[in-house]
């Protein structure tokens, strides 16, 4: 999308941080970060995340 990260965050509403964390998968965001995201990209949940099968 050519967005920076906090970009990203302002749109959803998170901090850059939070953006950061999803992105090194050191963080799972929560089901309304989650929509947000996924409406941002104007995609579906599934398509941003995958769950873990372990």
């Amino acid at each position: 999308m050519g967005w920076s990260q906090q970009e990203l965050a302002e749109r959803i509403e998170v901090t850059r941080l939070t953006i950061i964390s999803i992105e090194k998968e050191r963080f799972d965001p929560s089901l309304p970060v989650a929509f947000r995201l996924a409406a941002a990209f104007d995609c579906s949940i599934e398509e941003l995340f995958v769950p873990d099968r372990t």
